[in-house]
């Protein structure tokens, strides 16, 4: 027993904490600001405003920006700051929960593929492949428009698309690790694959995939915005950021703007934050190599 326990190796994790986390990352400060703001400002929107974001207002259709409607009234005379507030609920919710199963599957598929490798491997890296020959948002709006829109069609088809990106990283870093000293050691004490999966390689191998993450809920909401722009999104008449614009496009010539532009902003502004937050934890959560 001494023996085995001698070969146990304490296990070190490869993700370190810097002191000062914030401190010179202008990129993961400026992100979490604005992400802040954006998800504070949609869950306090019963707070913020006072009008319904669904219930129309035929005497109220497409006014301008006033005290009363800081960003004016769509056609059918509903707040379109309301609107946008409860559309980053909708779009944000969805975005970041279509993350989490593509998360889990793509880790446990990775360490699988990367640790024990054989036909398993080839197998899973030949669905891969397959997978990756076509471009993301094309393969995602295809498989909705087979199987219908909707939250859970949505929810399906990035799972079965987004999966394959965090199979890869996890698999390449869970490769390097096999090799090293401290995996090593644990198969010879004695400690079986399932506990080495779970206990020393997964921990090790979260870095790349948190990181990777905050990518991948930025392209969830342009795909979310995209199919809900072509009518196969959240259903009306649930604010949506892709709705409205679509909406609003129409009364474009009329000078009509802020139908389009305030959701529009929206969108641009909840990926830049969500890019920054990703590119300074690409920084802080550094991987030992």
């Amino acid at each position: 027993m001494s023996d085995t326990a001698a070969l146990t190796p304490t296990v070190r994790t490869r993700l370190t904490l810097p002191s000062g986390i914030g401190r010179g990352n202008v990129a993961l400060v400026v992100g979490l600001v604005i992400l802040a703001v954006i998800v504070a400002a949609a869950l306090a929107a019963p707070l913020l405003t006072r009008w319904d974001p669904i219930e129309p207002d035929p005497l109220a259709t497409l006014l301008p920006p006033s005290g009363e409607h800081l960003f004016g009234t769509d056609n059918l005379g509903r707040d379109i700051f309301t609107r946008v507030l409860y559309g980053a609920r909708s779009d944000l919710t969805l975005a970041s929960v279509a993350v989490l199963a593509p998360f889990v599957i793509g880790l446990a598929v990775g360490i699988l593929c990367g640790y024990v490798g054989g036909w398993f491997d080839v197998v899973v890296m030949r669905v891969a492949d397959i997978v990756t020959a076509f471009p993301f948002f094309i393969l995602v709006i295809s498989l909705v428009f087979v199987l219908g829109g909707g939250v859970w069609t949505i929810f399906i088809a990035i799972t079965a698309v987004s999966w394959v990106a965090y199979a890869r990283i996890v698999r390449a870093e869970t490769m390097v690790l096999r090799n090293t000293e401290f995996v090593a050691a644990s198969r010879v004490g004695g400690i079986s694959t399932a506990r080495i999966m779970t206990r020393h390689i997964a921990p090790n191998v979260l870095t790349q995939a948190i990181v990777y993450a905050m990518s991948d809920i930025v392209m969830n909401v342009g795909v979310i915005v995209t199919l809900s722009y072509f009518g196969l999104g959240i259903v009306p008449p649930t604010p949506d950021w892709g709705a409205m614009m679509a909406d609003g496009q129409q009364f474009l010539a009329a000078d009509y703007y802020g139908l389009t532009l305030f959701p529009a902003a929206a969108v641009v502004l909840t990926s830049l934050a969500l890019a920054l937050v990703g590119e300074g934890l690409a920084h802080v959560l550094r991987i030992e190599r």
